[in-house]
C-alpha cells in the first residue's frame, strides 16, 4: 500500500508557513499553524462521534473558514468526505447524503434549517460549526450539538490518519441533467496530484499569491484549484461568502488580491462592475474555467484589468483540471489549452460508444480523458462507471476538436446540439458572434421546438445596462451577416438575468424549461 493523504496539503504547509495567514474570511484570519490546529481539534470530535478511517462524512458549510477546518478534519481522521451543494432542497440533500451513506453531516449554523431537514430524512446524526443565526424554520440551537463544543475537552489528533493513494476521498455529485445525480468518486492521488499539477505545471502560482476564494468550496473548482491550490503553494485564500461584482471588487482591492479563479459569469459580473470606476484590482494571474467563456468578454477583460486569462477546461469526473492555457506553450483564446502534466486528451469517434476510436487533428468528435486525474468510479452505479470509462479513457460527452499545435477547443456538449432541419447548430458558435454586439451582457442559446424544423434556435439576452437596449431583429440581422443560414437565431429572448447553478454556471435546461413552457 502507497501510503497518501490530501490531508497532507494543509499539514505541510503549517509545517513550512506556521506564522502565514492561510485564509482570510471578513475579519477573521488565521495562519497556518492554527488552522492545522483547529483541522485536527475537529477530527477528535469527529472520532469522538464514531467516526473512523473509511467512514464519511458530508459537510454543508459556505465559503466561510470553516469549511477548510471541517474538510481537512474530515480527511485528517480517515474518512471520505461529501461535500453538499448549498442551493438543494432538504430531499435532494437527502438523496446525497442516503447514496453516499453518509455517518455524519456537518452542517455550518447558517445552512442549519435545510441540513437538520435532510439529516432527519436521510437517518443520520448532525453537529454543527459556525454561529447558528435565528431562523424560525431551523430546530432550538440548544437541541443540536456544535463540534466546537464537543473538541474543548479533547486532545486535537496529532497528525492524520494514513490512507492508501487509492483510497477515495471526496465524492463529488454530480448535478444530475441527466437522472439522479451521481457521485463521483475521487482518491486522494487524484485530488493529490491534480493540486501539485495546477500549481507547479499549469500555472504560475506563487507563495506569495492572495487568491479570492469566491467559487462555492463544494465545487471541484472551488475546492482543488483555489482552496487546495492556495494552500499547497502557501499563499492566502481571502473568502467571499457570496459572490456579487461590486463586493468581488471592493475585496480584491482591500486584500490587495492578485489571483482570480473564476467561470464566465463571473467574469461579466466584474467586467460590468468595473465599468467607469478607478482603483481596480492588480490581477497577476486569472484562471477561468468551468464552462466556454467567450472571446469578447476574455479580451474585454484583459482590456479593462491589464491582465491576462488562462482558461482552462475540466469536470468533477477530472478532479477537475484536464486542459488550460499554460505560460509553457502560450495562451490562444477560444481554446482551452493544452493537457496538463500527465494527462492525455484525445478526440473520439463519437457513435461508437463501446470503444475508443481517435480522431486526427482538427476533426470534431468526443473529447477524452486518460491520467491520474481519471475519477476511480461512479458510486454504485457499475453500469454508468462502465459506459463513462472505456478503455481507460473518460468518456466526457463534450464535443470539440485539437489543431496541429495542439490546443484543444471545446465546441459544446453533447446534448447542447441543437439540430436544425437535419443539420447541427453549436450553440457555442452564435453566442460567441452575439457577445460581440456592444450591447449584449451575456447570452445564451438554446434549441426550442419548432413543427418545420424539428429545432429552433432562440438567443437569450441579457441587456449590457450601459448602452441603449437592442431591438430583437437588430440582433437577428447582427447574427445573420456573421453566420450560415442555418445558424444564426430566429427567435431572441431579452431577460434581466440568466438562471445560474451553484457554481455559477448558466442552466441552459432550466431556460429550455421556461421557454417551453411561456
Amino acid at each position: 500500500m502507497t501510503s497518501l493523504s490530501l490531508a497532507a496539503v494543509l499539514a505541510e504547509s503549517a509545517r513550512r508557513y506556521p506564522t502565514k495567514t492561510a485564509v482570510v474570511d471578513g475579519d477573521i484570519r488565521v495562519t497556518y499553524a492554527d488552522l492545522w490546529q483547529e483541522a485536527r481539534s475537529y477530527a477528535a470530535g469527529l472520532r469522538e462521534l464514531g467516526i473512523r478511517p473509511g467512514g464519511t462524512v458530508a459537510l454543508l458549510a459556505p465559503n466561510v473558514v470553516d469549511f477548510p477546518r471541517a474538510y481537512y478534519a474530515a480527511l485528517a481522521v480517515g474518512a471520505t468526505l461529501v461535500p453538499v451543494h448549498l442551493l438543494l432542497t432538504a430531499d435532494e440533500a437527502a438523496y446525497v447524503l442516503r447514496d453516499s451513506r453518509a455517518d455524519l453531516l456537518i452542517c455550518h449554523g447558517s445552512q442549519l434549517a435545510m441540513g437538520a431537514a435532510a439529516a432527519e430524512r436521510a437517518g443520520i446524526p448532525l453537529v454543527t460549526v459556525g454561529k447558528v443565526p435565528s431562523d424560525p424554520a431551523a430546530p432550538p440551537q440548544s437541541s443540536v450539538q456544535q463540534l466546537t463544543e464537543l473538541c474543548a475537552g479533547l486532545e486535537p489528533l496529532p497528525s492524520y490518519a494514513s490512507r492508501s493513494a487509492e483510497d477515495p476521498a471526496v465524492i463529488l455529485y454530480t448535478s444530475g441533467t441527466t437522472g439522479e445525480p451521481k457521485g463521483a468518486v475521487l482518491t486522494h492521488l487524484n485530488l493529490v496530484m491534480n493540486t501539485m499539477v495546477n500549481v507547479f505545471d499549469a500555472n504560475e502560482s506563487r507563495t506569495t499569491d492572495v487568491v479570492l476564494g469566491c467559487l462555492p468550496l463544494f465545487h471541484s473548482f472551488g475546492q482543488t484549484v483555489a482552496m487546495n491550490g492556495t494552500f499547497r503553494i502557501g499563499g492566502t485564500l481571502v473568502l467571499l461568502t457570496r459572490f456579487t461584482g461590486p463586493a468581488a471588487l471592493e475585496l480584491m482591492v482591500k486584500e490587495r488580491v492578485d489571483v482570480f479563479h473564476g467561470v464566465p459569469t463571473m467574469y461579466v459580473a466584474l467586467l460590468t462592475a468595473a465599468a467607469g470606476r478607478t482603483g481596480l484590482p492588480r490581477l497577476r494571474l486569472c484562471i477561468s474555467g468551468g464552462a466556454s467563456l467567450p472571446v469578447a468578454v476574455l479580451e474585454r477583460f484583459n482590456a479593462a484589468f491589464d491582465t491576462t486569462i488562462f482558461e482552462g477546461y475540466g469536470l468533477s469526473e477530472t478532479s477537475p483540471t484536464a486542459t488550460t492555457n499554460q505560460p509553457h506553450f502560450g495562451t490562444r483564446a477560444g481554446t482551452v489549452g493544452h493537457p496538463v502534466w500527465g494527462v492525455d486528451v484525445e478526440i473520439a469517434r463519437p457513435e461508437v460508444p463501446e470503444r475508443i476510436e481517435l480522431l486526427g487533428t482538427g476533426q470534431l468528435g468526443e473529447i477524452v480523458i486518460r491520467g491520474h486525474n481519471v475519477f476511480a468510479r461512479y458510486l454504485n452505479r457499475p453500469e454508468a462507471t462502465d459506459e463513462a470509462i472505456v478503455d481507460g479513457w473518460f468518456r466526457t460527452g463534450d464535443l470539440g476538436t485539437r489543431d496541429a499545435d495542439g490546443f484543444v477547443t471545446i465546441v459544446d456538449r453533447t446534448k447542447d446540439v441543437v439540430i436544425r432541419g437535419g443539420f447541427n447548430v453549436y450553440p457555442r458558435e452564435v453566442e460567441e458572434v452575439l457577445a460581440r454586439h456592444p450591447a449584449v451582457a451575456q447570452v445564451a442559446v438554446i434549441g426550442v421546438p419548432d413543427p418545420v424544423h424539428g429545432e429552433e434556435i432562440c438567443a437569450v439576452v441579457v441587456p449590457d445596462p450601459s448602452a441603449d437596449l437592442p431591438d430583437a431583429q437588430e440582433l437577428v440581422g447582427w447574427a445573420r451577416e456573421r453566420l450560415g443560414r442555418h445558424k444564426y437565431p430566429r427567435r431572441i429572448r431579452f431577460v434581466s438575468e440568466l438562471p445560474l447553478g451553484p457554481s455559477h454556471k448558466v442552466l441552459k435546461r432550466e431556460l429550455r424549461r421556461t421557454i417551453a413552457e411561456s
